[in-house]
């Protein structure tokens, strides 16, 4: 028997991820009732793979959710014990953020900022279906016999839906090793509609840190300056944790083929698809047969914890199996597994299902976030959380969905690619997937998105204090690049950065440009300059040195708009249009695009296709404004 629980929210968020817990803040702190239901209390925002945040492109994903207001960029430079800034070297599209956290203060203190925040309630429960309207979406029903009413329902379910884990050739129900999985929810979306997909991801064994030989390995240290991941979080300081760095080895290799006969990879019992960027030991075993080694992170999940994370040694083995490959590494002989690896399979539901607002395209005011859109990644699924909550939200208040471009964040990069293209494989975010990547740094994710997130209502006034004080720094510094001017009398500034035969003089800006030039010579040359912080320094540079390449991308973006900014209407049927091929048809029909530009990032849709398509949409709008 269902009970009403007599209380009606704007906002439901089902699922305390990474995913969960940003979209229930972001629709709270945007002013909704909202409600954030988890199986499990104590395992909120809980790192069940590797304990880190950040990382190639992820880190990009975590500027953008911290400039539009979000929580985890706050939440992981609180609870860090090592920070690397990784590619400094490379140009400044790559450069990236990375820290390993602590993970069980990860968890305590987001739970902590959950239970302050006044417009959300956070509760325990298991939801097993969606009660939906002609409509959309009216509420959930868990299965401790509640029913919870709601204007708007986000899933971000993880890896829970008919979660099942495999060790070894046993396997049993579980959405992540220790708790339950969710039953019931997978059916409901089948019931309702939804085409429903199986993929599998895994994690290594934690190892005991008193059973490791630290003194055979290389020890890897943190930076030493410290630029925290929140644009309210720039320099910062604590004790840092080292990690080490071990390697597999031809016995290792040798004990790992002798029993794949016994990894559930292998033998035909897992059919979910597993990511291809971040393969098990066993893949990489089988798929890299010459190579002799394998590098592995050893990182502790903790200031307080016992546990190492063996990164890059995901497996799903038997224990008795990890156990002795393990043991061949050197530094590793005598080690002790604590929690054996495993592999998961789980439900996602096919993503080119949503609308680019995470909303679903056949229930209005049921959203999606996260694992459940076939994403792998902390990051990605915060990231879609923050946008799937902003979009709740909106939607409670009648107001229009916040969508990004591919031109303004990685966030709209993966949500158009998840909108447009089959998921073949679970999604992870690169810098490579993205066209416009030099615009889209990590050092200018404020500058792209903090006012977006202020019309929102989701930036407080201290972030957009600092943002308006760092701009005003930042206009001050170019300022001076372009009127401080050297001319050929300052013999001494000359002679320093070798500018003998100097005639006319050159601006700062002028000799910024020049690759063995730093900005930070030039701030001896000026005191405003020389006051400036290292952040808006790096920016200058960045503009400076790029100009070339960021005015030749802004124009590709300018180009791209066209087409953007070209709609299609949802009552278009594809199926009628001549001109084109079955496949093109079944391909739009299937994705539905919102606009011309999404259209053509569909695979198997020619320019050709796009051209007849732009002429049919011309008339299709000429006839219906008549």
């Amino acid at each position: 028997m269902i009970a009403s629980y007599g209380k009606e929210y704007q906002v439901i968020v089902v699922g305390a991820g990474h995913a969960g817990c940003e979209a229930a803040l972001a629709a709270a702190r945007i002013g909704c009732s909202t409600l954030l239901l988890t199986m499990g209390l104590d395992v909120v925002a809980m790192m069940s793979c590797n304990p880190a945040i950040g990382g190639l492109a992820k880190g990009h994903l975590v500027h953008e959710i911290d400039a539009l207001g979000g929580e985890m960029a706050l939440n992981i430079d609180q609870t860090a014990i090592q920070f690397r800034r990784l590619n400094t070297r490379k140009g400044p599209a790559v450069r990236a953020s990375r820290a390993q956290a602590d993970r069980m203060a990860y968890s305590a203190r987001m739970k902590s900022v959950l239970e302050s925040e006044p417009c959300l309630d956070l509760k325990q429960g298991a939801v097993i279906s969606i009660d939906v309207g002609e409509a959309g979406v009216q509420g959930v029903k868990t299965r401790e016999g509640l029913y919870y009413a709601a204007q708007n329902v986000v899933l971000t379910t993880g890896t829970f839906m008919r979660g099942l884990i495999h060790i070894g050739l046993e396997h049993y129900s579980g959405g992540r090793a220790g708790e339950p999985a969710s039953e019931g929810l997978s059916d409901c979306l089948r019931d309702l509609g939804f085409k429903v997909g199986r993929l599998k991801t895994g994690t290594p064994a934690r190892l005991s840190r008193r059973s490791i030989d630290l003194s055979k390995l290389q020890t890897q240290n943190g930076d030493d300056l410290i630029r925290g991941f929140s644009f309210l979080n720039r320099n910062l300081k604590y004790e840092q944790l080292p990690c080490y760095i071990a390697n597999t080895n031809e016995k290792t290799h040798a004990i790992i083929r002798k029993n794949l006969h016994r990894s559930p990879l292998y033998s035909g019992i897992i059919e979910g698809i597993g990511p291809r960027y971040c393969p098990s030991i066993e893949d990489k075993v089988v798929r890299f047969p010459d190579r002799t080694s394998h590098q592995t992170f050893l990182e502790p999940e903790g200031r307080t914890s016992s546990e190492m994370y063996p990164s890059g040694m995901s497996t799903s083995l038997p224990p008795d199996v990890q156990l002795q490959f393990y043991r061949s590494m050197v530094g590793l002989e005598q080690v002790e597994i604590m929690r054996p690896g495993y592999a998961i399979e789980y439900d996602f539901v096919e993503p080119i299902q949503i609308k680019k607002s995470l909303e679903t395209k056949k229930i209005a005011g049921l959203y999606h976030a996260g694992q459940i859109n076939g994403t792998s990644g902390y990051e990605e699924a915060a990231a879609q959380g923050v946008m799937a909550g902003i979009n709740a939200a909106r939607r409670a208040k009648g107001q229009a969905p916040l969508i990004l471009g591919r031109d303004q964040a990685y966030i709209g990069v993966m949500i158009d690619d998840l909108t447009t293209q089959p998921t073949l494989e679970p999604y992870r975010m690169f810098t490579s997937r993205s066209e416009f990547r030099l615009l889209l740094r990590e050092d200018n994710a404020d500058q792209r998105l903090t006012p977006l997130g202020r019309s929102v209502g989701l930036v407080s006034e201290l972030r957009w204090q600092r943002f308006e004080i760092k701009q005003q720094n930042y206009q001050a510094g170019l300022k001076v690049l372009e009127g401080q001017r050297i001319s050929a009398g300052q013999q001494e500034v000359v002679k320093r950065f070798k500018l003998e035969g100097l005639k006319q003089g050159l601006s700062l800006k002028e000799l910024l440009r020049r690759p063995e030039i730093k900005i930070e010579q030039l701030c001896t040359l000026n005191d405003l300059l020389m006051n400036t912080d290292s952040e808006v320094l790096e920016q200058l540079e960045i503009a400076v040195k790029y100009e070339g390449y960021i005015s030749r991308q802004r124009e590709q973006v300018a180009r791209m708009k066209n087409l953007e900014n070209d709609p299609i209407s949802s009552r278009i049927d594809f199926s009628a249009i001549g001109g084109l091929s079955q496949e093109v048809k079944e391909r739009l029909q299937q994705v539905k695009p919102e606009t011309l530009g999404q259209a053509s990032r569909i695979q198997g849709v020619t320019p050709a296709a796009i051209a007849v398509l732009s002429v049919y949409l011309k008339r299709w709008k000429k006839d219906y404004n008549n």
